[in-house]
């Protein structure tokens, strides 16, 4: 079985190969079945198989999904989120999306979606895989997972993937009535709008208050270290408290770079920076709190005694 042949199509294929690329180069449907029988290869779809010692991963199932739902056919929605660098749960079903609504097309273990809106469609090589572009991976994903798409969001700004306007013209070009996940879309653009810095009164003032009803050490603001402002140094450690807006993430080449360096340097010289949103400190305070908690029991323990810090309030 000159299965050889196929080791181009499968270095450019994440390990996969196909019945169509095997006919293409000769090799017979025989010799194939006859690949997938003797476990040189594993079929994962009709058509689509694994070559023995390719090492599994997201982009390979992904682009079985997507090879097996023919052509046209991209990851979308949590799939697509994934392959954009978005954090998704492990359990998350593949998805796929077609180009056009007048194919159907059943794929075992894949959900394949046949769209009514036909507005952005050009799929984008992610990892070499046919997927979704940023701004309808949100959109969808808003239709199967409306609480994820609002750090997605602030996800694929932080990664300088799309731009705020960006964003807002894909609302524009697909929010019509019935369009599933532009309710979702548009809550997000909209808490995106607020999710700003306060001022430094306030946010010395909230951050204070915090760390004192949740029984944890003091924090000097505006403290100097390594060479840097940072927003909290937490009294007698190396923990930093970062407070984060979402227009800080990355949107300017310049400032991304500088956050990076500033970044790695404050890990160098030895602190543990914990980051967290204004948005986070006001709607889930106990969240920050125990995040607070765990970087300080891990890297000054001592002082969780000396404060007599208990569990979260």
């Amino acid at each position: 079985m000159r299965l050889d042949l196929l080791e181009p199509f499968a270095l450019r294929h994440h390990g996969l190969i196909t019945r169509e690329a095997a006919l293409g180069v000769g090799i017979s449907e025989r010799t194939w079945y006859r690949a997938v029988g003797s476990g040189a290869a594993e079929l994962l779809h009709p058509g689509v198989a694994r070559l023995w010692g390719s090492a599994p991963s997201l982009p390979q199932r992904a682009l079985a999904a997507v090879l097996a739902a023919g052509r046209g056919a991209m990851a979308s929605h949590r799939t697509a989120a994934a392959l954009w660098g978005i954090e998704r749960p492990d359990d998350d079903p593949l998805e796929v999306l077609l180009s056009s609504r007048s194919r159907c097309v059943s794929v075992d273990d894949v959900v394949v979606h046949r769209p009514r809106d036909l507005v952005d469609l050009r799929p984008v090589l992610r990892d070499r895989v046919p997927t979704s572009n940023p701004m309808r991976t949100l959109l969808d994903l808003g239709a199967v997972d409306a609480d994820a798409v609002y750090p997605a969001a602030v996800a694929v700004l932080a990664a300088g993937l799309v731009s705020p306007m960006a964003l807002k013209s894909a609302l524009m070009r697909h929010a019509r009535k019935g369009r599933h996940g532009v309710s979702a879309f548009r809550d997000a653009l909209d808490r995106l709008d607020t999710d700003g810095l306060p001022t430094d009164s306030e946010l010395e003032t909230v951050m204070r208050d915090l760390l004192t009803v949740s029984r944890l050490p003091p924090a000097i603001f505006h403290a100097r270290v390594a060479g840097y402002e940072v927003d909290f140094l937490v009294a007698g450690s190396c923990v930093v408290l970062e407070c984060d807006g979402w227009t800080s993430h990355g949107l300017d080449r310049d400032q991304f770079e500088y956050d990076r360096l500033r970044g790695a340097d404050l890990v160098a010289a030895g602190y543990a920076v914990v980051h967290f949103t204004w948005r986070q400190v006001i709607d889930t305070p106990g969240l920050v709190v125990g995040r607070i908690r765990r970087a300080i029991a891990r890297w000054a323990p001592h002082l969780l005694v000396e404060a007599g810090s208990g569990q979260d309030p």
